[in-house]
């Protein structure tokens, strides 16, 4: 078997181990499958493709994961992550305010912006419950996020969607790349080390998914996993080094996908 390759990011992770104990165990517990937001319940339009026959053995799938990752939701919820985290530690408030309300617009489908905010309003309880920091704290009182975020946007107020921090007083969607991004910066976790952090989650999740569907087994999806370390890597590499204006993404079949899943007649997941 080849050696496998080191990446840029790897390798600056261990030349430089900035990671304290106490945000490395935070991470291992935020992106732990046993940490209460709900993330079993989604597989971002894999279901559809699955049921359709496009997505149909272990290739498809890592295929299918691996362009996710670097091209459609990965993508955007690592540049969503990334500008997050950096408003956390300058504490910027607005400027999370202005990731986020980008971060819950840039979902092209209903299933999709509840995906996000769900799992983002969840994460953001527990742990304000749980390890409750200042910053973090006094930005949630602003933005009063949604408890049980629905299907369907926000009430309409004036012709628009009210997604703005203390708009009217109502409650607000928050996004979990966006809330997980300022909670690792607050707690002194580097960048690179939640992006990494994420996008594994993020494709184990979907790995998880295929797993429920019955489409591969344990150890083909450890195979995937390992498959797509350097593609994981690279993703966050890219996000870290990426101009902020390059903000964007190109999966329309992901996108379809998740259309199509909102009327399917028989269901396992929530998107």
């Amino acid at each position: 078997m080849p050696a496998r390759r080191t990446t840029p990011l790897m390798t600056r992770l261990m030349a430089n181990p900035e990671l304290p104990i106490g945000g490395l165990y935070r991470l291992l517990t935020w992106l732990s499958p046993a940490f209460p937001i709900g993330a079993f319940s989604y597989s971002h339009g894999l279901e559809a493709v699955v049921a359709a026959g496009a997505v149909n053995d272990a290739a498809t799938l890592q295929a299918w994961i691996g362009t996710t990752i670097r091209h459609g939701g990965g993508r955007i919820d690592a540049d969503l992550l990334r500008d997050a985290h950096r408003a956390a530690l300058s504490e910027d408030a607005a400027a999370l305010d202005r990731a986020n309300r980008r971060g819950i617009a840039f979902r092209p489908t209903a299933e999709l912006r509840l995906e996000t905010a769900a799992q983002g309003a969840a994460f953001l309880a527990t742990v304000l419950a749980a390890w409750r920091e200042p910053f973090l704290a006094a930005w949630a009182e602003e933005v009063r996020p949604e408890q049980t975020p629905s299907r369907c946007p926000l009430p309409i107020k004036g012709g628009e969607e009210i997604t703005a921090a203390g708009d009217g007083g109502r409650p607000n969607p928050v996004c979990h790349a966006v809330v997980f991004g300022a909670a690792a910066a607050r707690a002194g976790v580097p960048l690179a080390a939640a992006l990494l952090g994420y996008l594994q989650a993020f494709a184990g999740s979907l790995v998880s998914a295929g797993l429920r569907l019955g489409l591969i087994g344990q150890t083909d999806g450890q195979r995937i996993l390992a498959a797509l370390e350097n593609v994981v890597a690279g993703a966050a590499t890219q996000a870290m080094e990426r101009d902020p204006e390059m903000f964007g993404a190109a999966n329309f079949a992901a996108d379809i996908a998740s259309m199509a899943h909102e009327t399917q007649y028989t269901r396992l997941f929530r998107s």
